[in-house]
């Protein structure tokens, strides 16, 4: 492709020989990159800054279809500050970079996706509810493991109110009038399930207006974790982290819902 010039996010960074990196960017233009940046840890390299985790820059460089990519320059260097000091927030970042990399394969031009995730990194670092963010990323990212679940409305009847709950059978969610055709549904929290239909729709613009008690993100959290489990099937090590980390510092919510 040449030399290129694209907006991208840090997505992880990997010490290469004594003082090169590889560093993999999901960028705007030309999907993810691994890129080989060398002399990284010298004194004064101009690159570092743009190659730390939790940033985003315009990186400049020899954009390769196949194999290694190569970085010239970075500008309008933005690092993520408040992830980068803090574990927890970290740790949701850390776990959204790594779904949106398992999500498409690489040099796949995807820049819906690129801004979806950036969005979210955005609002994380404003400290902004990580977990609402990162379960509004989770439901929509689906779509791109090939996953497309119902939750507009009851699978059989298309009522749209009432208490609605999840079947794997119908890949959707039934109302009360039809939860006995699958004796195996989910049995979920009504109100996680009402919350979830709405994260699959929602812009994060509109997230200002949510908000949830501990109760409601645990149930949420539970029935993300069986949809995963059972559609997507991938176990990634920052989400075990993450849930741990959950234990030991809960993200207390307003005693709301």
């Amino acid at each position: 492709m040449g030399i290129v010039e694209s907006k991208g996010l840090i997505l992880f960074v990997k010490n290469h020989k004594e003082k090169d990196q590889l560093v993999k960017i999901f960028t705007e233009s030309a999907g993810k990159q691994m890129f080989y940046v060398r002399g990284i840890h010298r004194k004064n390299n101009p690159l570092k800054a743009a190659v730390m985790p939790y940033t985003k820059a315009t990186y400049i460089g020899a954009f390769h279809t196949e194999g290694l990519s190569f970085l010239n320059a970075a500008k309008y260097i933005t690092p993520f500050q408040q992830i980068q000091q803090d574990i927890v927030l970290a740790a949701h970042a850390t776990y959204l970079l790594n779904l949106a990399d398992a999500a498409i394969e690489d040099h796949v031009y995807d820049p819906q996706l690129f801004h979806f995730l950036e969005q979210a990194m955005t609002l994380i670092d404003e400290k902004k509810d990580a977990e609402i963010i990162t379960n509004i990323f989770e439901i929509q990212l689906m779509q791109r493991f090939g996953v497309r679940l119902h939750f507009q409305d009851c699978v059989v009847c298309h009522k749209r109110t009432g208490k609605f709950d999840f079947s794997s059978a119908y890949s959707g969610i039934l109302c009360t009038e039809h939860m006995h055709l699958d004796s195996h549904r989910y049995h979920a929290d009504p109100r996680a399930i009402h919350f979830l239909r709405l994260f699959h729709q929602i812009e994060y613009t509109q997230i200002q207006t949510i908000t949830l008690n501990p109760e409601t993100k645990q149930a949420i959290r539970q029935v993300l974790d069986e949809l995963y489990d059972e559609y997507i099937g991938i176990k990634l090590k920052s989400k075990t982290f993450l849930d741990k980390l959950a234990t030991w510092y809960p993200m207390d919510g307003p005693s709301t819902n």
